[in-house]
């Protein structure tokens, strides 16, 4: 091998090995580090050597990128949706789930005027009532996501809120773990919900959504009652469909922009009576038997803020009719 050709191989493993820690560097070494660190200190005064700190911690997850890509909502029918959230088992673990923390639910519906079915089962259909919280490190999705996911840039607002969460909580951001999303503890709160909604349910001076049920309990109740859950309201129930009219209101909007009377002038009848001013919307779901039609009540809607999606508002509500028996 002569001077030259050695050089030359030198020089190609110091490019290669300099490529190969490009590749595995933590976030702070991307192009858009300056950009992300100055809004952070803007918004919520975490000096940029923080962020750096924090970042340089941070791996890219090609798995999060897979995951985002195909979610449960966009690729399943109800017939299937439903077989995941309904079944025995998890009927009977919120069951137990109410048994065990009767107090806490029950001062919650006190409080927040939201039944202790549905806030039970939003955990149950979030996480199992607790038990199954997520095992990605949160920074890593969020990294992942807020850098190399350019199809939803609310990442980057959500990194952006779970290091000031981190911050306020006194939390090590490379501790905390959650779904591929960022969607963390008992109920699953994304950052920027944590920081609007999330309540300190027992005065302990934290909010521990990870571990602590009274805190997990009361901040799904609070979200609920702030995004407008009517107490004492129907949420939703089996409608029937006739003539043509109907179809323009099927599925066309989650927030209800129709009245009970201007869906039963389109053919929309239900076997319970509602109030004919009332906002109100038309489901169709794809169940076992084929089609099935509901009136959906505003309530239906406040569901939806949770998780944006009919199937999961379904699932949510026909979970809590069964802890009810």
């Amino acid at each position: 091998m002569t001077r030259l050709t050695r050089q030359l191989a030198k020089t190609c493993l110091v490019i290669s090995l300099s490529g190969s820690a490009l590749a595995y560097a933590g976030y702070d070494q991307h192009s858009r580090f300056n950009e992300f660190a100055a809004e952070l200190e803007k918004e919520y005064q975490i000096p940029p050597a923080e962020t750096r700190r924090w970042l340089a911690e941070s791996k890219k997850l090609d798995s999060v990128l897979e995951a985002i890509a195909r979610p449960a909502e966009k690729t399943l029918e109800w017939d299937s949706y439903q077989d995941i959230f309904l079944t025995s088992k998890r009927i009977e673990g919120g069951k137990a789930f109410m048994a065990k923390h009767a107090g806490l639910l029950a001062a919650a519906e006190q409080k927040y005027g939201i039944p202790k079915e549905i806030i039970t089962a939003i955990i149950g259909v979030e996480t199992f009532y607790g038990s199954r919280q997520g095992s990605y490190r949160v920074l890593d999705s969020l990294a992942t996501l807020a850098f190399d996911y350019p199809k939803r840039p609310i990442f980057w607002r959500e990194l952006k809120a779970f290091f000031s969460l981190a911050k306020e909580e006194n939390l090590d951001p490379a501790t905390v773990k959650g779904s591929y999303a960022g969607a963390m503890g008992y109920g699953q709160f994304i950052p920027t919900s944590f920081l609007a909604y999330a309540v300190d349910g027992d005065g302990d001076g934290q909010r521990d959504l990870w571990a602590n049920p009274a805190d997990a309990i009361n901040s799904v109740a609070n979200y609920f009652n702030v995004h407008g859950w009517r107490a004492h309201e129907p949420v939703v129930q089996r409608a029937r469909v006739s003539g043509n009219q109907y179809q323009q209101a099927v599925n066309d909007n989650l927030k209800p922009k129709w009245t009970v009377a201007k869906l039963a002038a389109m053919g929309v009848s239900t076997i319970e009576p509602a109030n004919a001013e009332d906002p109100a919307s038309l489901v169709k779901l794809i169940g076992k038997q084929g089609a099935e039609f509901w009136l959906a009540h505003y309530n239906y809607y406040v569901i939806t803020r949770y998780n944006h999606s009919r199937l999961y508002a379904m699932a949510v509500y026909q979970l809590s009719e069964a802890l009810k028996q």
